[in-house]
């Protein structure tokens, strides 16, 4: 992802955007933990996610989480809280891009969806 030159490695500068990317998540990630546990939980994910302009269900809350938590603690570490946020904007992504007149609803075929989620990049 921030090996720009495609040369395998990542040179100083390449290395500067990743260690600023990392800061930036973990500063986000802080934010949002209010609690200072560590750890994101659900409803400390919920407040993230909806500040990032997603609206979602408390019962797709409870799935995130299920997903992102990898301890089985009930809660989201920081490396998981970025795949979960990333993930999300992918898919929201690739959701839109069949949403033409973006109303949150869109019509594929089980190919076209299978193929919209092996595609993928995350």
């Amino acid at each position: 992802m921030f090996d720009r030159d495609n040369t395998g490695t990542i040179n100083f500068q390449e290395f500067q955007s990743l260690w600023k990317y990392v800061t930036d998540w973990q500063n986000t990630f802080r934010s949002y933990d209010r609690d200072n546990s560590g750890s994101i939980d659900r409803n400390e994910l919920k407040t993230a996610l909806t500040s990032f302009g997603y609206r979602l269900s408390d019962k797709f809350y409870d799935i995130l989480v299920r997903k992102f938590d990898r301890q089985g603690r009930g809660t989201v570490a920081f490396d998981d809280f970025i795949q979960c946020s990333v993930v999300l904007q992918t898919l929201t992504n690739a959701f839109r891009y069949h949403d033409s007149d973006q109303d949150g609803w869109i019509q594929i075929s089980y190919e076209q969806f299978l193929t919209l989620v092996f595609n993928l990049k995350s």
